[in-house]
């Protein structure tokens, strides 16, 4: 079923994207600070964490692949006003829909062009993007195009240096497609933290795992004391711990792709 916009009947002037029976999204259009679903706080503090916390004089680029509601877009349009964004969105009728039902304000700095993720990236220079994430699902999965070596090669191409990348996965214990999507990650990268809440790390579900990666070092005290306070706490893991995760795992390649693992009827992506 194609994604559409649904009102929040819980939360009066609050919208969800919903594909399936799968939420992808939530917004309030009154206070885009509110992040509702725990994977997306976990990205909005690693942005907070990273370039959101730049001086204030120093213009900064944050590039989308996934838009969805735009959630995490307007986050950061409210955070650190006049941030130049770029969102890859490649469901016109989502995008359509999204503006009309969830306008986005004036002077919001928000670009959304409706193109894929992978497509949109290499249309970019080189040296072009402070922080990029990517929260891109095909109903349920991870499109297997924006999981493989050549891809993150695209995307380190394109950082600044100091840039952040992070994304937005899903995957079930002992997570064989997200270790290779996280080697992939971490041959581009000098540091790369993954996080997932307990049950996640435990195998008694299928969830969200949060990869935050840079070319310098990464504030892993700081997000893990942040994400350990959450109602639904995560757990980070870094350095070695993040090399013995991965282990023996090979990055997918072009030549030999996959899509993320389909999750459980009924699944929320939170």
């Amino acid at each position: 079923m194609p994604a559409h916009v649904e009102s929040d009947p819980f939360h009066p002037g609050a919208f969800r994207v919903v594909a399936g029976e799968t939420a992808q999204s939530w917004v309030d259009l009154a206070d885009p600070l509110r992040l509702e679903f725990e994977y997306v706080q976990r990205v909005g503090e690693a942005l907070d964490a990273t370039v959101l916390a730049r001086p204030a004089d120093e213009r900064i680029r944050v590039v989308h692949l996934g838009g969805g509601g735009l959630t995490l877009p307007r986050y950061v349009a409210a955070r650190r006003p006049g941030t130049a964004q770029i969102v890859c969105e490649p469901d016109a009728n989502l995008v359509e829909e999204v503006r009309r039902v969830m306008p986005l304000p004036p002077r919001s700095g928000i670009k959304v062009r409706t193109v894929g993720g992978r497509e949109g990236l290499e249309a970019m220079p080189p040296d072009y993007i402070d922080a990029l994430v990517l929260d891109a699902f095909d109903g349920p999965r991870v499109p297997s195009s924006l999981a493989t070596a050549e891809f993150l090669e695209a995307v380190a191409a394109r950082r600044r240096p100091g840039g952040v990348f992070i994304a937005n996965v899903t995957d079930r214990a002992p997570f064989a497609w997200a270790r290779r999507f996280a080697a992939a990650v971490r041959d581009v990268h000098r540091s790369i933290l993954v996080s997932a809440e307990s049950p996640v790390w435990k195998g008694r579900r299928f969830g969200n795992l949060v990869i935050v990666a840079a070319d310098g070092r990464l504030p892993a005290t700081e997000l893990s004391r942040s994400a350990a306070r959450a109602a639904f706490p995560y757990r980070f893991l870094a350095g070695r711990e993040v090399a013995d995760w991965i282990g023996a795992a090979t990055p997918f390649t072009d030549a030999d792709q996959q899509a993320s693992p389909v999750p459980k009827r009924g699944t929320w992506f939170s």
